[in-house]
């Protein structure tokens, strides 16, 4: 098969949102489609209708959408091979296990559930693995009509011959036994298919070159390669991804962090850095480049990169990818992030803010400090530059000086920034830095008071680069309203 020929999809199912380890999968397959200049489809596997979740196909094609990843064919693009949805392909699966029925391949079975579960407990009790007896299979059960319409179809399993062999390009050389493999089901009692049948029928229908899906389907792979060979299909690539864990190498849960995408895009992640920090989650270019941007991602992707050990998601490390593309992006852009910031809920907040100018200097005033562009984290760093006045949550007086020395300070303060011509960096850190030797304070005394006054904050960005965003007036008015509160107090002793 040429590299024209390659064609891979991503399949997911709409019974939830999609996690990272769903994400994983469909960047992986648009990355070799891109890579191989293939095609990437998209395909709904809408065929279990009852976990279906209302509004769940719209948040996978957001996700994907929100990451850069487009479609070549499926919903909304559309392509040759449609319908993408499997629920409109039922005469499709009917047809498949009509043809596998008269072959002898497929037989229908009318056993209840309450038959069903007796069987699968006496099995447990006498320690065989669980699996259907073909009880319907010897009574030769053929005709769906003859016996209504809630009955299943199964597929008939060789009972002898060779294994089942998976040459797996991850995974190498997997064989499975017959039998192990039971008869199992291939059109449920709603007409519905199941997974193993849909997944083979429509493979084969869109030409679907390479399977890359997650690990967990490897023990299936048997059952579809049965399926295959019945069908007088020619079989798939197939590429079984590693399993993601959490930093604890349990199964990657909510308390790991956010578990679907969107919950990433909500607390202020940015795609470029998500797709950067998904794809290393099981593949690698060496053992030292981890931040890459796209062009290089597709230049470099190779299925023989991909590990067999499960990845493992760590957050902290997302957290510093993150910063590393925040502090690279325009800071127009980073501008545009905290200009979104629902400022509505907030109170007092600063009349300025409706200044592009100004937000471009809170953006680069924080562009080195932020690690998520959160409404949470932009008010986390920011506040004291969005609000007007301040409220002063904490104590004004810089640990060393008592509230009277603070309050002469900043006195002396006040009184030199009415002096200083230009209100600037560069005039005013030398100023203020001979301002402390003439009240024989150390610059960590004067410019913490200074801070706590400015921004009632000990942790900030640099204070002089503050001061100038911040702009004279504000600072003054700041100055005196920090003042008022520890003249108010000394007053009291």
């Amino acid at each position: 098969m040429n590299e024209r020929d390659i064609r891979v999809r991503y399949a997911p199912s709409p019974t939830g949102y999609p996690h990272v380890g769903n994400i994983r999968t469909a960047l992986f397959n648009w990355l070799y489609a891109r890579h191989s200049g293939g095609s990437f489809i998209v395909r709904i596997e809408d065929t279990d209708q009852s976990r279906s979740v209302e509004g769940a196909i719209e948040n996978i094609l957001e996700s994907l959408e929100w990451l850069g990843i487009d479609w070549d064919e499926g919903p909304i693009a559309g392509g040759d091979f449609g319908p993408y949805l499997q629920s409109e392909r039922l005469d499709i699966y009917q047809e498949a296990v009509g043809r596998l029925i008269e072959q002898g391949d497929a037989y229908y079975c009318i056993c209840s559930p309450d038959k069903l579960a007796s069987m699968r407990k006496e099995q447990q009790k006498l320690g065989k693995p669980p699996g259907y007896d073909r009880l319907c299979r010897s009574a030769g059960h053929a005709r769906k009509d003859k016996y209504g319409l809630n009955r299943v179809a199964r597929f008939a399993t060789p009972i002898e011959g060779l294994p089942v062999t998976t040459d797996d390009l991850i995974r190498g050389e997997v064989k499975v036994e017959l039998s192990v493999i039971d008869d199992f089901v291939i059109l449920k009692s709603d007409g519905f298919p199941t997974y193993h049948l849909a997944n083979v029928v429509d493979d084969h229908h869109m030409q679907i070159s390479h399977v890359m899906r997650a690990e967990e389907w490897l023990p299936s792979t048997p059952r579809h390669l049965l399926l295959y060979k019945a069908l007088s299909f020619d079989p798939p690539i197939f590429a079984h991804l590693p399993m993601i864990l959490g930093p604890d190498r349990a199964k990657l849960s909510k308390r790991h962090g956010a578990t679907t995408l969107l919950e990433y895009r909500d607390e202020g992640y940015l795609p470029e850095a998500m797709l950067n920090f998904l794809v290393l989650l099981g593949w690698s270019l060496d053992d030292e480049t981890e931040v890459m941007d796209l062009t290089e991602l597709i230049k470099n992707f190779s299925l023989s990169r991909i590990g067999k050990s499960p990845a493992i998601f760590d957050i902290t490390k997302l957290e510093w990818m993150n910063g590393i593309y925040i502090r690279s992006m325009p800071v127009e852009r980073l501008a545009e992030h905290i200009k979104n910031y629902n400022f509505d809920q907030k109170t007092n907040v600063y009349p300025g803010l409706l200044d592009n100018d100004y937000i471009k200097q809170v953006a680069a005033l924080v562009q080195d400090r932020i690690r998520k562009v959160s409404s949470e984290e932009i008010w986390r760093l920011v506040s004291f530059l969005l609000v007007d006045d301040l409220s002063y949550s904490t104590e004004l007086n810089p640990k060393g000086l008592d509230k009277s020395e603070t309050a002469s300070a900043i006195r002396s303060v006040i009184s030199e920034l009415g002096s200083i011509k230009d209100f600037n960096v560069s005039t005013l850190e030398p100023c203020l830095r001979r301002l402390a030797e003439e009240l024989n304070l150390s610059t960590r005394h004067l410019f913490g008071a200074i801070r706590l006054a400015v921004t009632d904050s000990n942790a900030t960005p640099p204070l002089f680069e503050t001061m100038v965003v911040i702009g004279r007036d504000r600072v003054v008015r700041r100055l005196h309203g920090a003042l008022a509160i520890l003249e108010e107090i000394d007053a009291t002793k």
